[in-house]
């Protein structure tokens, strides 16, 4: 899964959650539905950029609500 900002370190990403912001998270590609609550990863920068960072976070609603790890 992604987030809609394409954040590109991990790091950006957890300030975004930290201040409060509303981080919403994407499937992409349409053949899998994404999850909306409960645990995750996240991978970033978005395709086709190579993957440099991933995240594992709590999802509620279809958005992040903490950073795990």
């Amino acid at each position: 899964m992604y987030t809609c900002a394409n954040y590109k370190s991990k790091k950006a990403m957890r300030e975004d959650v930290a201040a409060g912001k509303v981080v919403r998270t994407f499937q992409p590609g349409g053949m899998f539905e994404g999850q909306r609550d409960g645990e995750t990863t996240i991978e970033g920068p978005h395709f086709p950029q190579p993957h440099r960072w991933y995240a594992r976070v709590l999802l509620k609603d279809g958005a992040i609500v903490k950073v795990i790890s």
